[in-house]
């Protein structure tokens, strides 16, 4: 027995050292303490939250505001456009407050007023631009809430374009960054934002224009407060609302948005913990670079390596980014594809993959469908199937996994294709109106390229109709000799004349028909015709003056 207990001892103790531990996910870092009342910090690639503070809680923006108006700005307008300044933009602000020194009639383009909202945070520029743009201020509210619903606002709600005390002006720290993000994704945005200085024309106040320079102290290397890779943002404050601040900074292909509402004279030290935090802790990868599960449709058309070319119309979003700690792997992801997708998907989308670590969302991309591939074919269905000994769970919520990894549910899904992440085993099951490769190969084929081939095969076409038609005529003219031959033939035989005979007959002739011409040629003259006038031909004697031009015979 003793023996027996020793024998299970050893077999257990060498399963345990060839079994490889199981590595822990890393925790997700803890966000530093900040002393504003709301604060969030945000992937902008990815749209992760990174950590944050109160971030669904209503405050007042004050004019971070201007962020929204400056994008809606330049989503409806040309920035040579004219803008003139009304007695309502310029008066309808609270005593005080920033300003540009415009005053009623002056006019500016669209151009210089973004950049005198943005850098000098000028109210009566706001007024003016929403105007502008919108003929009234409170017809631009109407606008500025929708596309805050549209970015994925829930915790907002506008009433003017400069941010100044209302209470029905209000917003949030994740709203905000939403905001943020969608704003610093517009070129024209960034490069006024991003601006150091910036000289304004002529106004009746101001004859010889003015220089003006940004609010946010991040920006300027000369202030301690100066932040390096910072690319923008915008200052706020109002007695209601308080210090109000959103930065977004860039290192390493991690593109951050910080946002601080309700501060207490600490917003630029919140917001540079937060950044801090950010950068040392995290890192951003392209999905398609990591995940190698979803992004080899696109390399080698298979799926954890099961081959699977009727996906090859199938690709990843190329820009799609995922956020993990520094110390994470997309292994330590859990993966989840579904195709009730929303109507702001993207066009040629067939399902999003979304990933979670630790519960929350890092990540989130597309598998899209080749818009020179949709053609109205069916492409059989290719079923993969699981081993049986691999056990298949179904969620409360519908969601099915394998190994504890989610994946969606198939069953009202017309283009269907399951995805098990991270495991050895894969589903996949194909029902989809995909061409036929070939067809879809040639229809990648440059014009150029079918071009030459349509000169070449007309030529070919050419080339080939001419020796047909000189083999026609060849064959023709040989018909014809026979023909001839035949019926001499023919004629010879009723006459009673053998072939033999007739071509004796023949050279015969020939023979005597050129010595004629042979004598001809030495006779001293040759005989002259002429015609009488009953169109007889007789033969004349030579004139006298004929005889004297003849050739002297010997």
């Amino acid at each position: 027995m003793k023996r027996f207990f020793s024998i299970l001892l050893c077999l257990a103790l060498c399963v345990a050292l060839r079994t490889p531990p199981v590595l822990a996910a890393p925790a997700w870092p803890d966000g530093p303490e900040i002393s504003a009342e709301g604060g969030i910090l945000l992937d902008a690639g990815s749209g992760t939250v990174l950590c944050g503070k109160n971030i669904h809680e209503a405050y007042y923006p004050a004019s971070i505001t201007k962020i929204l108006t400056a994008l809606i700005v330049i989503e409806n307008c040309d920035l040579d456009e004219t803008v003139t300044f009304s007695r309502n933009a310029v008066y309808n602000v609270e005593s005080g407050s920033s300003s540009a020194g415009l005053d009623v009639g002056d006019e500016m383009c669209v151009r210089d007023c973004l950049y005198a909202m943005l850098l000098k945070s000028a109210n009566e520029v706001a007024n003016a631009l929403a105007e502008h743009t919108a003929g009234s201020i409170e017809a631009f509210a109407e606008m500025m809430n929708e596309k805050a619903a549209s970015l994925g606002c829930v915790d907002s709600h506008f009433a003017n374009p400069s941010g100044l005390n209302n209470p029905e002006h209000y917003t949030s720290a994740y709203d905000m960054a939403l905001i943020a993000q969608a704003a610093f994704e517009n070129d024209t945005f960034v490069a006024i934002d991003s601006t150091l200085y910036y000289d304004l024309p002529a106004t009746k106040r101001s004859p010889d224009g003015s220089r003006i320079y940004p609010g946010h102290k991040m920006l300027k290397k000369n202030l301690a407060e100066y932040y390096p890779g910072i690319l923008g943002g915008k200052t706020g404050y109002t007695s209601l609302a308080g210090n109000t601040l959103v930065t977004c900074a860039e290192r390493d292909g991690l593109r951050l948005i910080a946002v601080v509402l309700n501060g207490h004279q600490t917003h630029y030290t919140d917001t540079r913990n937060l950044l801090d935090f950010g950068f040392s802790h995290f890192r951003s990868c392209r999905i398609a670079d990591v995940d190698t599960n979803y992004a080899s449709i696109a390399n080698d058309m298979t799926i954890a390596g099961l081959p699977t070319a009727d996906l090859s119309i199938l690709y990843m979003k190329e820009d799609s980014r995922i956020t993990l700690p520094v110390a994470a792997d997309i292994t330590d992801t859990a993966s989840v594809i579904t195709y009730n997708l929303s109507p702001d998907a993207p066009a040629h989308a067939v399902a999003q993959i979304s990933y979670e670590y630790e519960g929350r969302t890092v990540g989130l991309t597309w598998l899209m469908r080749r818009a020179d591939d949709m053609v109205e074919e069916t492409v059989p269905e290719v079923t993969i199937p699981l081993p049986e000994s691999t056990p298949q769970e179904t969620a409360a919520d519908g969601t099915a996994s394998v190994n504890g990894t989610p994946f969606a549910d198939q069953t009202n899904s017309t283009d269907e294709m399951t995805l098990a992440a991270g495991t050895d085993s894969t589903v996949i099951s194909v029902n989809t109106d995909s061409p036929n490769p070939v067809i879809a190969a040639l229809t990648r084929v440059p014009n150029s390229v079918w071009i030459a081939l349509t000169v070449i095969l007309a030529t070919a076409v050419l080339i080939g109709g001419a020796i047909y038609a000189r083999y026609r005529t060849e064959k023709q003219e040989e018909s014809d000799r026979e023909q001839r031959y035949h019926r001499r033939q023919k004629r010879l035989h009723d006459i009673g004349i053998s072939a033999a005979d007739f071509d004796l007959l023949l050279q015969k002739k020939r023979n005597e028909s050129q010595q004629k011409r042979s004598r001809s040629w030495n006779l001293p003259w040759k005989s002259k015709r002429s015609v009488n006038e009953t169109g007889s031909m007789e033969n004349s004697s030579p004139s006298e003056s004929e005889k004297e031009e003849a050739p002297h015979q010997p």
